[in-house]
């Protein structure tokens, strides 16, 4: 696309946009004055879509007219008006989704089955630079199964002078791990560059040398178009409450590929994944769901699913291809403009990303304060990054065009 740094070119962008009308979806945070802020945070907290609370009311409404009947008539099942919508959404069939838990309790179930070391395969691979809370439970599930992740935990890390990791280079890696690699679990979009990985050369080369193969999706669920079944992915799990706009603490989500369904390896079993159809009756013997639903431990925090349920009805009436295409556009002139306007600035997020932009800025921190103190919602992450993630639902370009303007006058006054 053809970028033009007006404000007149960001203007007759909005009046083009085929989103434009998602905006009003939401609710908008202002200022003390009552005017809209710029809100570029969305990879951090999704803002509230507005249906939300009538989606909170009707299960309120239940609970206070029926108690626990409204289990049986209702709650019983609720997880799974998520399992199609989330299926679209990632790239899956119905079988291999289920929303649950938070994300790290996720990983680590789906680990706890995906992670299986022995004496000969025993490594597990990650990119140097995971967010803090996978590299914790990898190294946790490294030390229970009696092993040790400075010998077991392999960190691919970018070149010299790069803040890039190289798909060739993590291609090289898995191969020369070979028979000694158990699983891999990257992220889908680096948490602090921004950057979007190569999932199916990932998956083909892991699976290629005997690994399991997952990753953390939590940048990158609901950011950009998914193909987790026809990548052959083996697992994968994501939070809602970044750019799926489902709320503080919202349950993940979780893929496992169809080929495992009939899963006879090490799994934490639960209640609510045993057979739907002799679940009541209590028996003492677990008999598995043979979908993902048999990695289930509890039953669906039913309050938590309805503002995901609100938010994943918008994102599939908007869907995920016209979505990616407009936070394409709107990070695309957003890097444009900076490229122009502010040379100082370097952009380390490399064009295989999202929404967002990491950005390593003049001032730093005192930069950061100052765009804050004008009104700009974006997230500073130390030593030396301000993430600026618009999106595509809520977000416009002229937004965008007045960001750089703000940032412009943060740094040169």
């Amino acid at each position: 696309m053809m970028y033009e740094n007006t404000r007149s070119f960001a203007d007759l962008e909005d009046q083009r946009d085929p989103l434009r009308s998602y905006r009003d979806k939401f609710h908008y945070p202002k200022n003390e004055k009552g005017e809209n802020v710029i809100y570029f945070c969305g990879n951090s907290l999704g803002l509230q879509p507005k249906s939300v609370r009538s989606f909170i009311e009707k299960e309120l409404a239940l609970w206070e007219k029926d108690g626990v009947l409204g289990q049986h008539s209702r709650w019983e099942n609720f997880h799974e008006r998520l399992i199609h919508l989330t299926a679209h959404l990632v790239g899956a069939e119905a079988s291999e989704i289920v929303v649950m838990n938070a994300l790290t309790i996720n990983l680590h179930l789906l680990l706890v089955s995906f992670y299986q070391p022995h004496k000969k395969r025993n490594k597990i691979m990650i990119e140097k630079g995971a967010f803090p809370s996978d590299q914790y439970a990898i190294k946790s599930q490294i030390k229970y199964h009696g092993f040790d992740p400075k010998e077991c935990l392999i960190e691919i890390e970018p070149n010299k002078n790069s803040n890039v990791i190289q798909t060739k280079n993590i291609i090289e890696a898995i191969l020369q791990a070979g028979d000694d690699l158990a699983t891999i679990l990257f992220g889908g979009v680096n948490y602090y560059t921004g950057q979007a990985f190569d999932l199916k050369a990932i998956t083909e080369t892991g699976r290629s040398v005997g690994a399991f193969v997952g990753f953390d999706l939590a940048h990158a669920a609901g950011n950009l178009v998914l193909a987790l079944h026809n990548c052959d992915v083996d697992f994968a799990a994501w939070c809602s409450y970044k750019y799926l706009c489902a709320g503080p603490g919202a349950p993940s989500g979780i893929f496992i590929h169809e080929r495992h369904h009939k899963w006879s390896g090490p799994r934490l079993e639960g209640w609510w994944g045993h057979n739907k159809s002799t679940r009541f009756e209590m028996g003492s013997n677990f008999d598995g769901i043979q979908t993902a639903e048999g990695w289930q431990i509890s039953n669906a925090p039913v309050m938590g699913m309805a503002p995901l349920l609100a938010s994943m009805e918008i994102f599939e009436e908007a869907g995920m291809p016209s979505i990616w295409e407009k936070g394409n556009k709107l990070t695309g002139f957003l890097a444009f403009l900076i490229q122009e306007n502010l040379p100082e600035v370097s952009i380390i997020t490399p064009k295989d990303r999202g929404c967002q932009l990491s950005l390593v800025v003049p001032g730093g921190k005192s930069v950061f304060n100052l765009i804050t103190e004008k009104d700009v919602i974006c997230d500073w992450r130390t030593p030396d990054v301000i993430r600026v993630a618009p999106h595509p639902l809520y977000n416009s370009y002229s937004e965008v065009y007045q960001f750089v303007e703000l940032l412009n006058h943060s740094i040169n006054g």
